[in-house]
């Protein structure tokens, strides 16, 4: 039996080491100057965009994630974070599209850039991992799914995190003081 541990940390290496460092950069410096700060995503999308806003709170960002009762209407200057490993995914590309026409700027996080999340987006971060789909030009992956893009959206997110609490001169106690306290 192979040592499961390492084949999916291998993964993870192949796909990190394919993410241009541009796109983490300009995306923390994007978030550093954003006003309201809205996340969407379905699925597993979701979860690692859901994780995505709880950071980005505990870095002093006003943060929604879309669908949730208490999230505003998205307006001018507002932010989109919009996750989906396809870039097909109607609900996220919706979310996108809404954020457009309400004059807002949408991040896309893909492993499609051409795909319709891609073309709507002012930017995107691209990640190139293997989705559920296994297009021709995704990477390798033994992992079902979208595992390898789940995993490695939540790295890159940690990565343009790092940078961000760097921009806003924000450790641990500062973090941790934005940490929810529920004890």
């Amino acid at each position: 039996m192979n040592d499961l541990l390492n084949v999916i940390s291998t993964e993870i290496g192949g796909v990190l080491d394919r993410v241009d460092r541009d796109d983490v950069e300009r995306t923390a410096i994007a978030l550093d100057a954003a006003g309201r700060v809205f996340v969407a995503g379905a699925g597993r999308s979701g979860f690692m965009a859901d994780a995505f806003a709880m950071r980005l709170v505990h870095l002093g960002l006003q943060v929604h994630v879309v669908g949730e009762t208490t999230a505003p209407a998205m307006a001018e200057g507002d932010t989109l974070v919009a996750v989906s490993g396809s870039g097909s995914t109607a609900g996220t590309v919706r979310a996108a599209q809404e954020c457009r026409r309400a004059g807002g700027k949408v991040l896309a996080v893909t492993t499609d850039p051409a795909a319709e999340l891609g073309t709507t987006a002012d930017d995107v971060l691209h990640v190139p991992a293997a989705t559920k789909h296994r297009r021709e030009g995704e990477a390798a992956s033994v992992q079902p799914l979208s595992s390898l893009f789940d995993q490695c959206v939540h790295l890159v997110f940690d990565a343009v995190c790092l940078r961000l609490a760097q921009l806003r001169e924000i450790g641990n106690e500062a973090a941790k003081a934005a940490h929810v306290k529920t004890e």
